[in-house]
């Protein structure tokens, strides 16, 4: 049985302190362990972020790839070994802004992968500008002014683009973001979760204490998560002290991409009669 220890590597993360980065660290290895999946049957994939050296940190298979870039990877990994746990962890500048292609067309395809996003508003690693999910107005060093666009709506575009399991979380509501992330990687089909996490060097708008009086959890108002219209309509609620957390969109039984593009999981062909010698001598 595989455990949290299990699953922590040597190499420590280096985040600045109070990221909601370490908690979605913690809750994903402890949704690991939780659903009992070996290792080696794990895959992490990631693009170029703060939160994204975390695939560093969790003692799984691992690839650290190009920004925007973690999704691809996820699918190749998938297709070619459909028996896989596959896992995109990314930023929201990363994800939903450079990698914005990939995701809206992985979840038209429903590819059985699980992306966890860590939003919190700004793009960090790269000293604070303003990001795809940064409320309009927000002065950054990118919009000294006050950013002029409107914020991207993860949840209504996981809904209306064809993810079968749509989730927001609070990094600091560990237990729910963990049993969110748990129930995500369970899931057949692809799954978003949205974190919502504070980021305490550059976003001094969206701390722990806002999102505290801000955020509420869906399931405590009893929401069903299989009414697409209402699951629609709580995606566009954003208003003070009315900002969703939980489970909003979920629907089973759809077929998965990475279900009908492939006969047999191509990580089981026999190489052994393979010669790759002529097509490398053609690359000299």
């Amino acid at each position: 049985m595989t455990s949290i220890q299990d699953l922590t590597a040597r190499e420590l993360p280096v985040w600045c302190p109070s990221c909601g980065d370490f908690n979605l660290l913690h809750a994903l290895k402890t949704a690991l362990a939780g659903l009992g999946i070996p290792q080696e049957n794990v895959v992490l994939t990631s693009g170029i972020g703060c939160g994204s050296k975390l695939p560093h940190f969790v003692n799984t298979y691992g690839f650290e790839g190009l920004h925007g870039r973690g999704i691809p990877v996820a699918t190749g990994a998938k297709l070619v070994n459909p028996a896989l746990t596959v896992i995109t962890v990314a930023g929201d500048g990363d994800i939903y802004g450079i990698g914005g292609n990939h995701f809206m067309h992985t979840m038209r395809r429903n590819i059985d992968m699980t992306l966890i996003v860590q939003n919190n508003a700004v793009y960090g690693l790269t000293k604070g500008q303003y990001s795809p999910t940064t409320r309009r107005g927000t002065k950054t060093p990118s919009s000294p002014n006050g950013s002029l666009e409107e914020p991207i709506n993860p949840m209504a575009l996981g809904i209306i683009m064809g993810a079968t399991y749509v989730a927001r979380a609070f990094a600091y509501d560990i237990q729910h973001m963990t049993g969110l992330i748990k129930s995500g990687i369970a899931h057949k089909g692809f799954s978003i979760i949205d974190v919502l996490q504070p980021c305490a060097t550059y976003n001094k708008v969206n701390d722990v204490a806002w999102y505290r009086r801000n955020v509420y959890r869906l399931e405590d108002e009893g929401h069903d998560p299989g009414d697409k219209p209402k699951a629609l309509e709580k995606a566009m609620e954003w208003a003070e002290g009315r900002i969703p957390t939980g489970l909003f969109y979920q629907v089973s039984g759809k077929p998965t991409y990475d279900q009908e593009a492939t006969n047999h999981a191509v990580v089981n062909d026999d190489i052994s009669d393979i010669d790759i010698r002529p097509l490398l001598a053609k690359a000299k």
